[in-house]
């Protein structure tokens, strides 16, 4: 995704593209900026999935949680159709086939996310920090000499795994981050729309695997709670809710969701930021004598993750035939929220793929979402952002790709836009 490569190319459209394609799923811009032009709500015939591209039309989607929802979106198609076999493999080896529960309407979903902010306060943020600066400092320095780093596997990925299994309590030094990756890979393909039958069962090994350790982790917590994340979870209560404290399967849930959308999403958004600053010479220099100006990096970060979201679309089910864009989509078909190609519109922000921190609405991109689904590790997210961008150009210059734009590779799933490496060359500052 190379800002410069793709600004104001436009695709020709047929009306049998798909975002399977690989062409596509690498460079997809110049798709996004034709859908908005000319079918802005487009049925994609490999994914039977409505995609809907335009800002003001993904806002309508997002906002409307009851002729949208997120629990059918999400649960309909999970395990790309496969989700029975998956099921018996989970209950044989995993511990119990255990939903994604946090993928809830209301009122579930009200409960549900009372109880879940109790790990995510305001205070929990503000004293990680530090701890956050450390680690990025650490995994800079090990690379600082050489030169040269894959910008995800050699910082992004170990950063955000690294932070969030301190955060749940997790033994990061036992676990690693190649097994986060693999957990997250294997769960991610649930929802990617692209997995095979054979790479389901590669992927249920993985997932048997993190369920386990989770169930013991809270068992553990349950007889001992500790300060982390965890913890608080189990033993997270409300005062007036008829079912006042989690179930088992939240518990599991809710943890697993944490660590795999705290790694995920953040090390994909950590990866884009280092892209940016690999294709925008000067920009690292430029934005040195501003980097101990919290305001302003956060100014940067947000259109960071405005023109590079580490998600790029997210699903929900359309309950009744509703009108969208001029667009009416079937009852209980599928939607695709494309957030990347809603942060494009140039209706609400123009000239979309140039990077400007100085936009009048810089922060409205909808890479969190919107409405009562707003993603609940946003601040904790851009927290993590902004520290390693004030660290990265402290201490680099020169940062350059190795290898050219056109080269980078994505990871197979609709969901998210997650560069599988990304070889950076570089001085010491």
């Amino acid at each position: 995704m190379a800002e410069a490569d793709t600004m104001g190319e436009m695709r020709t459209l047929t009306g049998q593209e798909t975002r399977l394609d690989p062409e596509i799923r690498n460079d997809p811009f110049p798709f996004y900026r034709a859908l908005r032009a000319e079918r802005p709500v487009y049925y994609d015939p490999g994914l039977d999935v409505w995609l809907v591209t335009r800002y003001a039309d993904a806002l309508q989607v997002l906002r409307d949680a009851e002729g949208f929802s997120l629990e059918h979106g999400y649960q309909d198609r999970y395990a790309n159709g496969l989700v029975d076999e998956l099921a018996g493999i989970m209950e044989r080896d995993g511990g119990g086939f255990i939903r994604d529960i946090i993928a809830c309407d209301p009122p579930a979903h009200t409960r549900l996310r009372k109880l879940i902010e109790k790990a995510f306060t305001a205070h929990r943020v503000k004293a990680l920090e530090a701890r956050v600066r450390a680690i990025c400092v650490d995994l800079i320095e090990q690379v600082a000499d050489r030169g040269a780093c894959d910008g995800m596997r050699e910082f992004a990925a170990p950063l955000t795994a690294h932070i969030i299994c301190d955060q749940l309590g997790l033994d990061y030094a036992k676990i690693g981050v190649e097994k986060v990756a693999a957990w997250t890979t294997a769960l991610l393909a649930q929802i990617g729309r692209m997995q095979t039958r054979e790479e389901l069962h590669a992927n249920a090994a993985l997932m048997c695997e993190l369920q386990n350790m989770i169930i013991a982790e809270i068992a553990a917590r349950e007889a001992t709670p500790r300060e982390d994340m965890i913890s608080d979870l189990v033993h997270a209560r409300l005062d007036s809710e008829e079912n006042p404290t989690l179930s088992f399967a939240e518990k599991v849930s809710c943890v697993r969701a944490f660590l795999i959308a705290g790694n995920d999403t953040t090390a994909a958004a950590i990866t884009n930021l280092l892209l940016i600053l690999a294709t925008h010479p000067g920009l690292a220099d430029g934005l040195l004598p501003q980097v101990d100006d919290d305001r302003a990096m956060m100014r940067f970060v947000e259109e960071v993750l405005r023109i590079a979201p580490p998600v790029h679309g997210l699903f929900r089910t359309a309950m009744r035939d509703i009108d969208v864009g001029g667009t009416v989509i079937p009852a209980m078909a599928q939607v695709c929220i494309l957030y990347a190609s809603a942060n494009d519109d140039e209706r609400e922000f123009p000239d979309g793929r140039t990077l400007d921190a100085g936009r009048r609405n810089v922060g409205n991109h909808v890479t969190f979402g919107a409405g009562i689904h707003r993603c609940i590790g946003a601040a904790l997210a851009r927290m993590e952002i902004k520290v390693a961008a004030q660290e990265i150009i402290r201490r680099w210059k020169d940062i350059r790709l190795a290898i050219p734009a056109s080269e980078l590779t994505y990871l197979p799933t609709l969901a998210t836009q997650t560069i599988e490496r990304l070889p950076l060359t570089f001085a010491r500052r």
